[in-house]
């Protein structure tokens, strides 16, 4: 199998986690036609072959960006406009998309950047409360059920991915959770991390072209590893 086959196969068995956390929904994209095709496509385009991926590993989706189109940190708009998946979804920018994006610009374009990352997530699929995004660490007692789901998920995920060095995109309670998650299992040699582009659009939006440059310089050096 290439690695498109092993990743779409992997969403199309994905199903979505059994919670009882009061109040919290889950995103699941997959349930609709349209994201699934866009699955289709995207990893058809740029994973069609048999090169196993570093894991780009963020939070969890939101309702903007991969909640919606199904791909790691990409809105409708950057999924068409950068990837040339034409969608029916409302044409917002997401803010972690517009970094992503512009990183990935800086990287050498989109075939270049998905021949070495797969961006992958914590959890696969999102959650919200009254309507807006949650994170799996937001409430501990959602974070402890997930758990189970999370280990599952990786495993399936690692037939693709490398087993030598992940990043971890976040640096404070996402960083955590991954990395003790990762002593107990031992899914990756090393895992190094950035900031969360969602705190850098938020927060240092002046240091923007530097945050991009250590992006790339550190993706460019795990991939020559």
């Amino acid at each position: 199998m290439t690695i498109a086959e092993k990743i779409i196969e992997f969403f199309n068995e994905l199903e979505a986690p059994a919670i009882s956390t009061p109040e919290v929904e889950v995103l699941n994209p997959l349930l609709r036609n349209e994201t699934k095709e866009i699955i289709d496509k995207f990893y058809s385009r740029y994973y069609n072959d048999h090169k196993e991926r570093i894991a780009f590993i963020g939070i969890n989706p939101g309702r903007l960006g991969s909640g919606l189109t199904g791909i790691g940190f990409t809105d409708p708009v950057n999924l068409e406009k950068v990837c040339g998946i034409k969608n029916s979804f409302q044409k917002k920018h997401e803010l972690s998309s517009r970094f992503v994006y512009d990183m990935i610009e800086a990287y050498g374009g989109a075939a270049t950047f998905f021949k070495d990352v797969f961006i992958s997530s914590v959890v696969p699929l999102g959650f919200v409360r009254r309507d807006v995004n949650l994170n799996y660490y937001d409430i501990k007692e959602l974070e402890q059920e997930l758990t189970p789901y999370i280990k599952e998920q990786f495993e399936k995920q690692l037939p693709f991915l490398r087993r030598d060095v992940a990043l971890c995109i976040g640096k404070g309670k996402n960083l955590k959770f991954l990395s003790d998650l990762n002593k107990k299992e031992g899914y990756f040699d090393e895992i190094k991390v950035l900031p969360h582009p969602r705190w850098i659009m938020q927060y240092r939006l002046k240091r923007k072209t530097e945050f991009i440059e250590e992006y790339t310089n550190l993706i460019k050096e795990c991939a020559k590893l």
